[in-house]
């Protein structure tokens, strides 16, 4: 059962780890002390080295700045302890009842959208309506793993349908700056950094003025268009509630619901 550690702080002490987290988290060596209960004097030794954390004391630490489980492995590591938390492939047999899961969460959503993605937004699953998403992309972005968000708003993917892409873009790139925030993700990092350099397409709506979101929406809607109608989605992620595996930790489903009753009676229509 592979233990997954994060390439990118392998080589940082347990110390300089802890107290990259803690500045991540924005919160001083006081903050830490008082909210793990220990005195600051032994989170200064700890950070500086001069102190050895016990496993149980990491993994204390941890979860007080709530550190992704990939990274908790890496820091039980740095400090001379075993990962504790294993990484399988979604298909592995030890994942059978979280993959019937988000089955069924795919499928009772038809005749909507939906799919599964990893940290990084590639595609684990999807429902049978997820293809219309996928219709008339570049084959570059639809074969091989899939980056969802890529394929969203790529010139050659999802991007000159957008009719709101100014707007929607903001929001994913918002989305991710939080992931990024959380997680430190030089993935995420140059994945935003692609993302924010693509053109904006030619017949893309003016952004939308502040006060107008403020007073007519409580979401950000994807408005896709088509030869004949335009079509309106809000969508909802959800993460597995209690996880102790790493896929599972990092793992997303989002659903995409109709936003109005065109969108629901089309997509309706086109399931039959």
């Amino acid at each position: 059962m592979p233990l997954t550690i994060n390439p990118e702080t392998a080589s940082q002490s347990a110390g300089d780890l802890i107290r990259h987290w803690r500045a991540r988290r924005r919160m001083s060596q006081l903050d830490l002390a008082s909210e793990a209960e220990i005195s600051q004097r032994h989170l200064s030794f700890v950070e500086s080295g001069r102190a050895t954390p016990s496993r149980e004391m990491i993994l204390h630490l941890s979860e007080r700045l709530d550190i992704p489980l990939r990274d908790r492995n890496t820091l039980l590591a740095s400090a001379g302890f075993a990962p504790i938390y294993p990484e399988r492939k979604f298909d592995h047999p030890a994942m059978s009842a979280a993959r019937a899961a988000v089955d069924l969460v795919l499928k009772v959503h038809e005749p909507f959208p939906a799919l599964a993605v990893d940290r990084h937004w590639t595609l684990i699953a999807a429902n049978a309506p997820v293809k219309f998403f996928m219709d008339g992309a570049a084959k570059h972005l639809v074969s091989g793993p899939v980056n969802v968000l890529r394929l969203s708003l790529h010139p050659e993917g999802l991007g000159p349908r957008i009719i709101n892409y100014r707007d929607y873009r903001a929001h994913v790139l918002s989305h991710l700056d939080r992931q990024i925030n959380v997680s430190g993700d030089a993935t995420l990092a140059a994945l935003r950094a692609e993302l924010d350099a693509y053109p904006v397409p030619a017949a893309a709506a003016p952004p939308r003025p502040q006060t107008a979101i403020e007073a007519t929406g409580v979401v950000v809607p994807l408005r896709l268009r088509t030869a004949s109608i335009t079509l309106s989605f809000f969508s909802t992620i959800t993460m597995f509630g209690t996880p102790i595996e790493v896929t599972l930790s990092e793992l997303a489903i989002e659903q995409f619901f109709p936003a109005d009753d065109v969108t629901a009676n089309y997509l309706r229509q086109n399931a039959k």
